[in-house]
Formats: C-alpha cells, sequence, structure tokens
C-alpha cells in the first residue's frame, strides 16, 4: 500500500519505491539510539526503564522486574491534530 502510493506519487517503479522504504527503515534502526526524527509524524527513540516490582499472574508473587532499554516513538503534534480533525 505504501510503496505503491509512493511509486505513484513519485513516478517512480515499485523496486526504487521499495528500496527508498527500505533504506529509511535501516536508517531509523541505526539513528533511533540517539533519536530519529520523521517530520510531520513522530520521533523514534530509545529510553532507560527502571527497575521496578512486578507480580507473576499465574502465582501471585511479587517479582523485581530489572532496568531495561525499550524503543518508544512520539507522534508529534501535526500528526495528531491532521487523524484526530
Amino acid at each position: 500500500q505504501i510503496i505503491t502510493h509512493l511509486a505513484t506519487k513519485t513516478k517512480q517503479t515499485k523496486k526504487v519505491a521499495t528500496q527508498f522504504l527500505e533504506e529509511l527503515v535501516k536508517l531509523s534502526y541505526k539513528e533511533a539510539k540517539k533519536e530519529f526524527v520523521l517530520p510531520g509524524l513522530g520521533k523514534l527513540k530509545v529510553a532507560q526503564r527502571q527497575q521496578r516490582m512486578g507480580r507473576n499472574p499465574a502465582t501471585g508473587e511479587s517479582i523485581l522486574i530489572p532496568a531495561r532499554k525499550v524503543l518508544k516513538f512520539r507522534i508529534s503534534k501535526a500528526a495528531k491534530d491532521a487523524v484526530l480533525k
């Protein structure tokens, strides 16, 4: 769906549109360690979660959930306004 739309709008082949999208994805994976901004769409970044107490749903036992890195995407105000109009 995205590939077809990109190819049509840019008057390129689907192969070129696919290569463009694949390169954009590779770049976002590489740059997300710092912060990757897609103008008009949002921001992709790695965040550190602190360790916390949790509960095993099967046994009810309290467990310590270790600290870890998570990937977060924050939608831009422009995108939110455009979709929620």
